[in-house]
């Protein structure tokens, strides 16, 4: 009888000690606190890209884009906990070719966004997300036959519009999420030379009148979609999507876009941002994605 109810004992102090949802995550913090968790995710791609800018060329390039990104999702406080915050950055290179195959360019950008979304909760496993982002973009295109200005660089700062959609659902007990995120540029401003204009003249001279532009829809035009899909592999969670970056903007008489059309692949991790902990299964209703 001893025996029995020293093992019940023992088996009641261990089940405290596990880490269940709702009990202490560590340093104090409550693991049914979902401002305490962090949705990251890690991506790599390749697609197709089409890169134009009349500063150096008056043709188009075609060719092949190499795209990294790192984004982080998590909920805040603010209006009674549906905001959520996203930290999203990627960066690409480009290597293209005009259509007579006897020139080549080289292409890159890095883009930086951080902004918050409204979350509308319509079902456990269904909402919708708007709000709005700061995106700060940098990169250069590089013409390997050009003499004079063989290089442009690339430099605008955005105020967007964002969208979102996330569902949870099942196919026969195996969960996907799928999602899909719009990024509309509002209002910015763009760094842009004269059309014929060296940057010598801009950097060395100082004629630098007029090469930074406030930014529209009139004269930017742009859009960034995203889809994807997250499917567990064994302990795993892997993310595949698709990504349509379409950049383009006619600034100081200089017409310039980058068209990629980019797949993507990596890996989602839910984290307890104190502990570091894997965070536990809890419903989609807690959770920020």
């Amino acid at each position: 009888m001893k025996l029995k109810n020293s093992v019940l004992l023992f088996a009641l102090l261990a089940a405290r000690s596990l880490p269940f949802f709702g009990q202490d995550g560590g340093g104090g913090e409550s693991f049914n606190d979902p401002t305490r968790y962090v949705t990251r995710s890690t991506m790599y791609g390749v697609g197709f890209t089409n890169v134009f800018d009349t500063y150096l060329s008056p043709q188009e390039y075609k060719g092949i884009d190499f795209r990294v990104s790192r984004e982080t999702i998590r909920m805040t406080k603010l209006l009674d906990g549906n905001v959520s915050v996203q930290n999203f950055f990627q960066a690409d290179i480009g290597y293209t070719h005009n259509r007579a195959d006897n020139n080549n360019t080289f292409s890159g950008l890095a883009n930086w966004n951080y902004g918050l979304h409204y979350q509308f909760r319509l079902t456990d496993n269904f909402k919708l997300l708007a709000g709005g982002l700061f995106d700060v973009n940098g990169g250069f295109v590089y013409n390997l036959r050009n003499g004079n200005n063989p290089a442009s660089a690339r430099a605008y700062i955005n105020l967007d519009a964002s969208g979102m959609a996330i569902w949870h659902l099942k196919v026969k007990r195996y969960p996907i999420t799928l999602r899909y995120q719009a990024n509309l540029p509002l209002l910015g401003v763009m760094f842009s030379p004269h059309y014929g204009q060296s940057y010598y003249e801009i950097f060395s001279l100082g004629n630098a009148g007029g090469v930074v532009k406030f930014t529209s829809l009139h004269n930017q035009p742009s859009l960034r979609q995203m889809l994807s899909a997250d499917l567990p592999v064994g302990k795993a969670k892997m993310r595949f999507s698709y990504l349509a970056d379409l950049q383009q903007a006619k600034v100081n008489g200089i017409k310039t876009h980058t068209y990629s059309h980019v797949f993507m692949v990596g890996f989602v991790r839910t984290l307890f941002r104190v502990s570091g902990k894997q965070a536990p299964n809890l419903p989609p209703a807690v959770m920020a994605y």
